[in-house]
């Protein structure tokens, strides 16, 4: 029977599968029932009596929830998390009167919530480093090219093809930094009860705060986090939501701005995201050759940066030590975010690996500017050979300001042979005119920092970072 309810394109278009499996149910489910199973076996192992029947039935049945037997307990019980332990209970008879021993509906919702954060800040920094691996391999083929650099959009003074891509590539560093920080740094929230006093727990073990504490501990580590918060409501700060979406908004932050900048650089005709062999650009203009990726960047980015401030009103609004309105906001915001991130990087990292560079267009565009980058050395020669400063200056601008023009209209920039043929410049050969207009000596140490980036900075980070990061899978892009 066709499905005819909407889908989010996030999920059905954009965002890989494996970012799709790791927010989906089955995989959220399976992790309530090992937070239920990490809680049994620590219990266990500080004195309560859970027999091994137990147990092996909760191990048994991680990954087979019935989810259709569970919404017909919840409709019955309006209660998400008691449908699944009722769910879990039937398939783990042996388990049930130790499910959910001491717990709150925060214990499994808000443990499982970090670990599939942490899950996908990992996949997140796997394909972030998928991207700095192309731009690095792309800023190192044309560090040497020089081009035209503009501030205000406005033809400056030279760089090189290499080294502008290192300024997208520190954009995505920083993130990278911030990844790893935020992996390393994020906290289980524990086994901390219904108001985040320990109450409950506490009861269990017969008032012995060693074992409370003990147990606290036990679970993190069963759960593969080293420290948990060290104090809760009863749900985990939602700062720390707040906190990842800080970093996923700046990935969107630094894929939008390498998107702008190439947008730009297409309209140029100097750099061109890629374009398959059979790809439409326009069904009515069938020659153009749109930036469909870099465009597609710029509105899921824009999506990314907006739920950011989500999560941030979502903290400052909780009252005391909890309230349900951040409950429903964060099911659409937690998933959302991670899978636009996905879906940005996926894009990024298929441009990174398949710019084009058209260097006749960057070397036209380069000479059209040449002559007017290279006045002040020409004012120096000038001066150099007697003339007055000042004196020369004004010749140089009724001549810039006159070719200027004369470029605008389509003309070429022939201010060499304008000055050369002035009285001024008359004892300059026109020879040393014309090697003040190589475009080489204009681009400072580009090249060299090029070099110097790659080799001092961003392949130290690579390194370090790789350990953390879940290498991503080959994910389609889809218009």
């Amino acid at each position: 029977m066709t499905d005819d309810r909407w889908r989010s394109p996030l999920g059905s278009r954009y965002a890989s599968p494996a970012m799709q499996r790791l927010w989906g149910e089955p995989h959220r489910i399976g992790l309530w029932r090992r937070v239920w199973l990490a809680l049994a076996e620590s219990e266990r192992e500080l004195g309560l009596e859970i027999p091994d029947a137990a147990l092996q039935e909760m191990r048994a049945h991680l990954d087979d929830a019935d989810l259709a037997v569970a919404a017909d307990y919840e409709r019955r019980f309006r209660h998400d998390v008691m449908a699944h332990v009722h769910h879990f209970g039937d398939q783990a008879p042996a388990a049930r009167p130790f499910l959910h021993l001491g717990a709150t509906s925060a214990f499994v919702t808000d443990n499982a919530d970090l670990l599939v954060m942490r899950e996908g800040l990992r996949r997140v920094l796997g394909r972030l480093l998928g991207v700095l691996d192309a731009l690095g391999t792309f800023a190192a083929a044309h560090a040497a090219e020089p081009c035209l650099a503009y501030t205000h959009f406005q033809p400056a003074q030279l760089t090189t093809v290499g080294k502008r891509a290192t300024l997208w590539m520190q954009d995505f560093a920083t993130d990278v930094e911030e990844l790893c920080h935020r992996i390393e740094s994020l906290r289980l929230r524990g086994c901390k009860g219904t108001t985040g006093t320990q109450a409950s727990f506490l009861e269990l073990f017969a008032g012995d705060h060693a074992r409370v504490r003990e147990l606290d501990r036990l679970v993190a580590r069963r759960l593969g986090f080293e420290r948990t918060w060290p104090v809760t409501g009863q749900t985990y700060t939602r700062k720390a939501d707040s906190a990842v979406l800080d970093v996923l908004s700046g990935v969107a932050q630094s894929a939008s701005k390498m998107a702008c900048d190439l947008r730009l650089l297409q309209h140029e005709g100097e750099l061109l995201e890629p374009f398959e062999s059979e790809q439409i650009g326009s069904s009515a203009m069938a020659y153009k050759r749109n930036p469909m990726r870099a465009e597609r960047i710029n509105g899921l980015a824009r999506f990314v940066m907006s739920l950011q401030a989500n999560t941030a009103q979502t903290a400052a609004s909780q009252w005391l030590e909890r309230t349900l309105d951040d409950s429903a906001n964060r099911r659409l915001t937690l998933p959302e975010a991670f899978l636009a991130t996905d879906a940005i990087l996926i894009l990024a990292g298929n441009i990174a690996a398949g710019l084009e560079v058209r260097p006749e267009v960057i070397r036209r565009h380069v000479a059209t500017q040449m002559p007017f980058m290279a006045t002040e050395r020409w004012l120096m020669l000038g001066v150099s050979a007697g003339g007055d400063r000042q004196a020369l200056h004004e010749v140089v601008r009724k001549h810039s300001l006159s070719v200027a023009e004369a470029v605008a209209r389509g003309e070429a920039n022939d201010l060499m042979d304008r000055l050369a043929g002035d009285a001024a410049f008359g004892k300059i050969p026109a020879a040393a005119l014309k090697a003040e207009l190589d475009p080489t000596r204009y681009a400072g140490r580009a090249r060299e920092q090029v070099t110097e980036f790659l080799t001092e900075y961003a392949g130290p980070l690579i390194t370090r970072a790789r350990p953390l990061a879940v290498a991503p899978e080959t994910a389609e892009v889809r218009v």
